[in-house]
């Protein structure tokens, strides 16, 4: 599994927020005001990707005593964090679609609680991606400090002599 790029968390949440921009626009009036409740959700989850991303860091530096990780529990933790950075992107661009659409109508009370709603929603999708993506870095294996020195050939072995 090849680490996340932020380029293609960009893409996601640039596609998702002019998709959300042109749906709110044709529907607006019939939609139900944006709930606030995806933010503690992102914010917990966020939470616990970054308590488990410097506990998992320790145990596979060493630092923390215990048993031995599994490495399917680590690639567990890899995919977690992946699926989670691409769903904060996600959910971040629809939000910021919403805003985008409703931050010309601040001076009406509805469209302006959904924009602030809206504006919540892509900082907890913003702090929910960081940590998924701190949580993915920590999953990687640490570099042999031993054959620093020596080159590596393309699949990770050494070359022969």
């Amino acid at each position: 599994m090849k680490p996340t790029r932020p380029a293609a968390l960009l893409a996601v949440a640039a596609v998702c927020a002019v998709a959300a921009w042109l749906i709110v626009r044709a529907t607006f009036s019939g939609l139900p005001t944006l709930p606030w409740t995806a933010v503690p959700a992102m914010l917990l989850l966020a939470a616990a990707e970054a308590l488990s991303g410097r506990n998992l860091a320790a145990r596979i530096s060493g630092r923390r005593g215990g048993k031995p990780l599994a490495p399917l529990a680590v690639a567990r933790m890899a995919a977690l964090a992946k699926a989670s950075s691409l769903g904060g992107a996600a959910f971040g661009g629809l939000a910021a679609g919403f805003l985008a659409y409703t931050a010309g109508f601040l001076d009406v009370a509805v469209p302006r609680h959904d924009a602030i709603n809206a504006a919540a929603t892509v900082v907890a999708a913003a702090i929910l991606v960081a940590a998924a993506l701190y949580l993915e870095h920590c999953c990687r294996a640490p570099r042999d400090s031993g054959d620093s020195d020596a080159p590596a050939s393309r699949n990770g072995s050494r070359p022969p002599p």
